[in-house]
């Protein structure tokens, strides 16, 4: 909501910024339920739109500037234009924010192009009664000469939204406005005395000072003067004005004989405008410096004091982003802020926990003994594949040993549970700050009192109800009606689930023939890689197949949610967020669950090897699959962010550039000025759900974070380095790249917190089954508990096989020793090899052996005390955090009693006023006394 007290900056004509001079020995108004001092309202407009909609008058409700262009009279859709281009004339800064006249504020932007073919001869008659609407809504029109625009071609309609409109909008949308300072203190704690200690994080006091709290209650045009005003030009804020024309331009109609052409949004699709935005506040860089001048405006503070990279360290001015570019957008970056401030714990324990797998490692007898697994006498390994794969020694795996026990460690299941707990606290911590915004930003109860039906639904929803709420017919679809536009989502989700699934099969099968192909290559040393090749060449195929199945299921979720015919938008994001998760899961998560799941869970024996569609099943190295997981991890995580990274800020950087170097070339050759509603219409457009890719991102990174950190505990540092660059990208989009979007409201984060709270729950058992049975902890923990030491253990999950019973067809064609095999046997055939397994042998029948029961049966054992434990804690600490700090809860109690108290104090004048009227002239004076 706007501050009375907010910093102002200089615009256009100086004293003529408002359409009335406030009075500087004007007191503060008083508390509610008091007449206050009110200036007079400005003069009503007796002209509503300008020269461009009439017959070449000058506007009436105010003079132009000399120093501002008047431009010529105007036609409908078709502005006079001389055959010589006219030379725009250079404006004064801040002059483009504005009407001609240099006092009406440019609210709205629409723009479009001319032409004169018979569907542009249509779109100019929806246009006209489009815009005639707009009019009889109350809304002032002005229309720039095309001529003057870069292309000679377009056409931009500014509109100013008066204070009869604005005033009269605010009543019926029940927008909150101020009526008392908040004379409430917070109460002392340790937490509130830590954020009054300075700290380099913190944001300079000396441009953004810390607003003033208020009291707030629905704006009634008939109290007017019980809110705090200083004048009525500033009352309503930039976001709220743009967010009240909006509303309109939403819900106005272009055919008068169908009630289904309506809204700007159709007028944009069916390309009768090509563009609709709020304006800017000038530039978001000035000539000279900060320190010395100032913000020039409020653009150009967030762009100093948070989009520039030099400020990736400070705390964001949410505040000022939620009044420039609405609350929904301000949720966003505070959800992110907070979400990143989280990761800053995580990421130092992930860092400690992999720092203990470093200083330890050489201490560890497992690997140590693996490294000196140099006989082949004892460590003949059994080829990795068919036919062309050699015999091996146990010690080429080394290095993969290694890889693994810095993941893991001693350490991985305190850092699993740790995370697990982190989630859960992250999510209730959550809860309680995003309360504390709403309270803040007036949008308690704002979905249920607010949103109103999308045009969408009230075009095309075939059927009729009485509101339950307030007795009035609306449009409805039945549950027959719904129930198969449902299913339809239903099955295209399902298909393309199995499409997903398909290309999982892909690359597994990719995985087989390289690893066979790499293993059976004459290069020792490029054979003794095959699993990392592998690794690292898979995954990278992954990345590209999610990247371009996701780009796929965005179009098919938009079509199918569409089909659905949601009531509100909150209904339509939410069906669409859900869509769009399930999918993003299975597509980012699926390669990663077959390693960590499904890779060597059935490689069977020599004897009989498992197959996936006739090839034989691709092996875990004998150091385990921890490092492949990893691999992939890394590689499809950073990957993924790297590049939307990318596409985030290059792509409307470069698009930007091309699209503005007209207007950029003229300005620099001094034929004209680069109006700042052509500047923003060069510009790239969010979306109407601009923030979902982000939100969409960030938790898909949640879920790398936690799902699988058993198996890599440097994801959350990563994460961190990410949201840092993330917070300060996004930023510099939203400021310097990006047309100004409507200030649109959200009471929450929406579906994304209940998306976070489940995949917080899924973490605990997919943590649990990660330890369990892609760790090597558990076979650890059964062997030292059985011979109270870890020498040995190698060769106890080793088994022996007979070379003579190979599978036919599986042998290897060379089955004899390297030449550089030691103890004499360079050239003798090979009789015994190992595997990896619990396998009895060397010859049948192979069946498993009683240690693969005790370590299978600990496993379970592990995952069921891990995930009730964890789950215990977990509801344990969301039951002792409450949802909602007790200050806040206090503040929403005195401003209702505030409320309640104003309504009396009208009730008590009306009875007053109305025993008056009653009374004879000789008595009213006394009788009122006694009221009063």
């Amino acid at each position: 909501m706007p501050k009375p007290d907010r910093q102002s900056y200089k615009k256009v004509g100086d004293n003529a910024e408002s359409g009335s001079q406030p009075n500087p020995d004007m007191a503060a108004p008083p508390a509610i339920g008091f007449e206050g001092l009110q200036e007079d309202p400005p003069p009503k407009s007796e002209h509503i739109g300008l020269e461009a909609y009439g017959d070449g008058r000058s506007p009436k409700n105010g003079a132009a500037p000399e120093n501002i262009e008047l431009s010529e009279s105007n036609k409908e859709d078709e502005p006079l234009k001389d055959d010589k281009q006219p030379k725009k004339a250079e404006k004064k800064e801040g002059a483009d924010l504005y009407f001609h006249d240099g006092i009406r504020r440019i609210d709205y932007i629409l723009a479009y192009k001319k032409g004169d073919s018979e569907k542009d001869v249509r779109r100019a008659a929806k246009r006209h009664e489009f815009e005639n609407n707009l009019r009889e809504e109350g809304i002032e029109l002005e229309v720039e000469d095309p001529e003057g625009s870069a292309d000679g071609n377009t056409v931009f309609v500014k509109l100013h939204a008066p204070w009869e409109f604005l005033s009269r909008q605010a009543e019926v949308l029940k927008v909150k406005m101020p009526i008392k300072e908040n004379d409430m203190e917070e109460p002392i704690s340790i937490l509130n005395c830590l954020k009054k200690i300075p700290s380099p994080f913190d944001l300079s006091e000396e441009f953004i000072k810390p607003e003033p709290k208020y009291f707030t209650a629905p704006f009634v045009r008939e109290r007017e003067d019980e809110f705090v005003m200083e004048d009525r030009e500033s009352f309503f804020g930039m976001s709220q004005r743009n967010r009240m024309v909006h509303e309109i331009l939403e819900k106005c109609r272009y055919d008068p004989d169908n009630k289904t052409k309506f809204g700007i949004d159709h007028m944009i699709n069916n390309g009768s405008y090509v563009a609709a935005y709020p304006l800017h506040e000038g530039d978001y860089k000035s000539k000279h410096s900060m320190l010395t001048h100032g913000p020039q405006n409020d653009r150009h503070l967030l762009y100093e004091e948070w989009a520039r990279p030099g400020r990736w360290y400070k705390y964001q001015p949410l505040d000022l982003i939620s009044d420039y570019y609405g609350e929904k957008i301000g949720l966003y970056f505070a959800w992110l802020g907070f979400y990143t401030q989280m990761l800053t714990i995580a990421a130092i324990v992930g860092l400690v926990v992999f720092l203990y797998g470093c200083i330890s490692l050489p201490f560890d007898p497992v690997v140590s003994e693996l490294c000196e697994a140099k006989s082949w006498v004892n460590y003949t390994m059994c080829p990795q594949c068919n036919n062309r794969c050699t015999y091996w020694i146990l010690e080429s795996s080394c290095f993969y040993s290694q890889l693994t026990y810095l993941f893991d460690n001693g350490a991985t299941v305190f850092f699993a549970a740790f995370m697990s707990l982190w989630a859960t606290m992250f999510c209730e911590f959550w809860k309680r700050r995003q309360n504390e915004l709403d309270y803040d930003w007036d949008l308690f109860g704002f979905e249920e009192q607010e949103e109103n039906c999308r045009p969408e639904f009230e075009a095309l929803a075939p059927d009729k109800r009485v509101n339950p709420i307030t007795k009035l017919p609306e449009p409805y679809v039945k549950f027959a009606r719904r129930f198969p536009r449902f299913m339809a989502s239903v099955v295209s989700i399902m298909f393309m689930i199995f499409l997903v699934l398909a290309a999982v099969v892909g690359v597994i099968v990719y995985r087989i023939a390289i690893k066979t192909a790499v293993a059976a290559s004459g290069d020792a040393f490029i054979s003794s890689q095959a699993s990392i090749i592998t690794s690292i060449t898979a995954s990278c195929i992954s990345l590209v197949v999610i990247m371009v199945l996701q780009n796929l299921y965005d179009r098919i979720a938009t079509w199918l949610t569409d089909l659905e015919l949601h009531r509100t938008e909150t209904e339509y994001e939410d069906s669409y967020t859900f869509k769009m998760y399930f999918f993003a899961f299975v597509n980012y998560y699926s390669s990663s669950f077959y390693v960590a799941f499904f890779k060597g869970s059935f490689p069977g024996n020599p004897s009989e090897y498992g197959k996936v569609f006739g090839l034989r099943q691709e092996e875990c190295d004998p150091a385990g699959c921890l490092q492949e997981l990893f691999v992939n991890l890394a590689i499809v995580m950073c990957g993924k962010q790297f590049f939307n990274n990318f596409i985030e800020i290059f792509l409307p950087l470069i698009l930007n550039f091309w699209r503005s170097r007209t207007g950029r070339k003229e300005q620099k050759a001094g034929k004209g000025s680069y109006d700042q509603w052509e500047k923003d219409f060069d510009r790239s457009e969010l979306g109407p759900r601009g923030l979902f890719k982000e939100y969409l991102e960030m938790a898909v990174q949640f879920g790398f974070v936690t799902i699988f950190v058993a198996s890599f505990p440097l994801a959350p540092f990563f994460a961190l380095i990410n949201n840092l660059m993330e917070i300060r990208l996004d930023a510099y989009k939203f400021v310097t790249q990006l047309r100004r979007p409507y200030a649109a409201r959200a009471q929450d984060i929406g579906a994304w917190y209940a998306i976070l709270v489940s995949v917080g729950n899924f973490a605990v058992l997919s943590n649990a089954c990660v330890i369990a049975f892609t760790s090597s902890f558990i076979s650890r923990e059964v062997y030292k508990y059985q011979f109270d030491k870890l020498e040995g253990y190698v060769d106890w999950t080793l088994s022996s096989f007979n070379t003579t019973f190979f599978e036919e067809g599986t042998g290897p064609d060379i089955d004899t020793y390297p030449d550089f095999a030691d103890g004499g046997l360079n050239g003798t055939r090979v009789e015994l090899c190992k595997y990896r397994g619990f396998v009895l042998g060397p010859n049948p029948p192979f069946d498993l052996k009683l240690d693969y029961w005790k370590v299978f049966a600990m496993r379970l054992v592990l995952v069921l005390v891990y995930e009730h434990v964890i789950f215990i804690v977990k509801f344990a600490l969301e039951y002792m955090v409450p949802d909602m700090p007790d200050f806040v809860k206090n503040e929403i109690k005195r401003e209702n009693y505030l409320a309640q108290q104003a309504l009396e104090e009208i009730t008590r004048k009306d009875m007053v006023a109305k025993r008056r009227s009653k009374m004879p002239d000789g008595e009213k004076g006394a009788s009122a006394s006694g009221y009063q």
